[in-house]
């Protein structure tokens, strides 16, 4: 089992920047891939992005690119995604999400997800 608790999200203008936590407990966290989605109202959720066991392969989706980027602290069982440059298109509660297999765009390849936090981006 995993558990994860993301932190971070509020509301921020935009062009503004926010750092969002995933603390992750249960199972060695240098165990599993992580993934960041999110899913605005009335939209499905989608991939973001996401960083392998060790840190060393990342992916993100192609509006991520250059604006968003994730890292791992694995001494401290957290991953981050730090969002700059933000717009109000961005405004959608983040979820992390665990996978013991490869990190993928796939939702259905991550077995375990967080609860989720609000990034509301004002124009």
């Amino acid at each position: 089992q995993v558990q994860l608790a993301e932190s971070g999200g509020g509301l921020v203008q935009a062009g503004g920047s926010l750092r969002l936590s995933c603390a992750a407990s249960g199972r060695p966290f240098s165990s599993y891939g992580l993934g960041w989605f999110r899913q605005a109202p009335e939209k499905e959720r989608e991939f973001v992005g996401a960083i392998s066991k060790r840190g060393g392969m990342t992916l993100y989706t192609d509006s991520a690119k250059g604006r968003f980027t994730i890292s791992r602290d694995n001494a401290k069982s957290t991953v981050y995604l730090q969002l700059n440059s933000l717009k109000p298109e961005d405004t959608a509660v983040y979820y992390c999400a665990a996978t013991f297999g490869s990190i993928s765009y796939f939702e259905g390849n991550y077995d375990y997800w967080g609860q989720g936090t609000q990034v509301t981006v004002s124009s």
